[in-house]
């Protein structure tokens, strides 16, 4: 990997490069962001608040989360620290009620149920997000995640930027474009084998594509939040600064205080080693002229897209953990004569897992399974 190395000295200097190289020979760190509308409480122990995340947790070590039936409620999001970054800048951000937010590369949903936290503490319900995902064999994922997280103002899409359009109808566009992936290292041996000096001028290239496509769809006014996983000068400052200059936008330097971050020379950088992520780079666009205050059409309407749907009001039971993950694995189950009889909604800890129908000697699982556990729950 030496030119690897090499880019990388000279993207972040020779004495972080090294720092870099030692941390990505360790271990990778664990860490979730809360639902703040299902869970206030972290429920590991010994975790570490994350600094620039109100609701991010680094865990002492990786708990089997498919046996938890919080995970599988929404209660919380398996998310790397310095991926909570992004959410981070988009809090710094201004918003008005009734803001239209486009998350553009989105899956598997870690920063869209980032940003429906951030907009519903901020707004309430007086928000709009599109989560979308180009790659249909991703996008499923997105929706089962955005799904599971239950915000009702999210709608997931699965579009290229260019099938967007020239009509203005986002306030802000998150950006988290496909890179070449150095800040999967320590966790995918397939991003170390196809990294190239080649593939990260593939990736510069195609991410300007996108910024290029999606523009017009970006109020004037407007921000847009660049961000990758990589730590390369191609893939961020020059990509950030060639949409500076060839699209019309200022770069905006929106966190007075960057830290733990380092600044760049057009946005932010987070370093493995300086921090016990995997790493992130963001860096905020503002597009030229007055920002647009009446109301665009619906994007929902308009992209036609697929939103949760909201919880029937079905009786409820609130069960143990094992009979929580018998429900989750898919199999029969044994209510209470207490319990009532009919279509129900199991729950855990007061958090709904899904629906079954309580026959009163036996109860039908009706848990999608699509979803259910696979592995052994013994």
């Amino acid at each position: 990997m030496t030119q690897f190395t090499a880019l990388l000295e000279e993207s972040v200097g020779a004495e972080r490069a090294a720092t870099v190289l030692e941390a990505l020979q360790a271990a990778p760190s664990v860490s979730v962001r809360l639902n703040p509308e299902k869970l206030r409480t972290c429920p590991f122990p010994d975790a570490t608040p994350v600094a620039w995340s109100p609701h991010g947790f680094l865990l002492k070590e990786r708990p089997v989360f498919t046996l938890d039936p919080l995970f599988h409620a929404g209660a919380y999001y398996v998310q790397d620290t310095s991926a909570m970054f992004v959410g981070h800048v988009f809090r710094a951000l201004p918003l008005q009620e009734g803001a239209t937010v486009l998350d553009l590369c989105a899956a598997p949903g870690g920063k869209t149920t980032d940003l429906a936290a951030s907009l519903r503490e901020r707004l309430g319900d007086r928000f709009t997000l599109l989560s979308n995902e180009v790659m249909r064999a991703r996008y499923g994922v997105l929706r089962s995640n955005v799904e599971t997280w239950g915000d009702l103002r999210v709608g997931t899409v699965s579009r290229d930027p260019s099938a967007f359009g020239n009509t203005p109808l986002f306030d802000v566009i998150v950006a988290d474009v496909p890179c070449s992936g150095e800040g999967m290292f320590r966790k995918d041996a397939q991003a170390v084998a196809e990294w190239s000096p080649q593939t990260v001028e593939f990736c510069a290239a195609r991410s300007r594509r996108i910024l290029r496509d999606i523009w017009p769809t970006l109020k004037e006014g407007g921000y847009l939040i660049y961000s990758t996983c990589t730590f390369n000068h191609l893939e961020n400052d020059d990509t950030v600064a060639w949409a500076a200059e060839e699209l019309g936008a200022d770069i905006v330097p929106i966190l007075a205080d960057a830290s733990p971050a380092i600044p760049t020379r057009c946005g932010y950088a987070l370093l493995p080693g300086l921090v016990p992520g995997e790493g992130q780079y963001a860096a905020v666009l503002r597009k030229h002229g007055e920002a647009e205050p009446v109301r665009s059409a619906d994007p929902f309407v308009l992209f036609r897209a697929e939103r949760p749907s909201p919880p029937e009001a079905l009786p409820t039971w609130d069960v143990d953990r094992r009979t929580a993950l018998q429900y989750l694995h898919g199999d029969a189950l044994a209510l209470p004569a207490q319990a009532p009889v009919g279509p129900l909604t199991i729950c855990y800890q007061g958090l709904p897992l899904g629906p079954a129908k309580n026959l009163g000697k036996r109860c039908n699982n009706l848990y999608p399974k699509a979803k259910r556990i696979r592995m052994d729950i013994r």
